[in-house]
């Protein structure tokens, strides 16, 4: 995968740092911990929406952590 990580890696590193998830972000990264790619389909959702949706509902995840997680998801759904 060109040396990006997969949304299920990224989705457990989510997890581990933001606690606890808010619930509004929180089915996009169950969501994430599914999937391998922003192109992959999660029912009749792509990754990339599905990220998006969880970028836009993650504004109370702060900290170093979530400042790089957030860069990584942001430039996944912009290739």
């Amino acid at each position: 995968m060109n040396g990006m990580r997969s949304l299920s890696e990224i989705a457990y590193e989510i997890k581990k740092d933001w606690k606890p998830v808010n619930y509004a972000a929180k089915p996009y990264l169950d969501a994430m911990e599914c999937l391998d790619s922003v192109m992959d389909m999660y029912g009749c959702d792509n990754g990339r929406s599905i990220v998006a949706y969880f970028l836009g509902n993650a504004g109370t995840w702060r900290g170093e952590v979530a400042k790089r997680v957030k860069k990584e998801l942001n430039q996944m759904i912009k290739r």
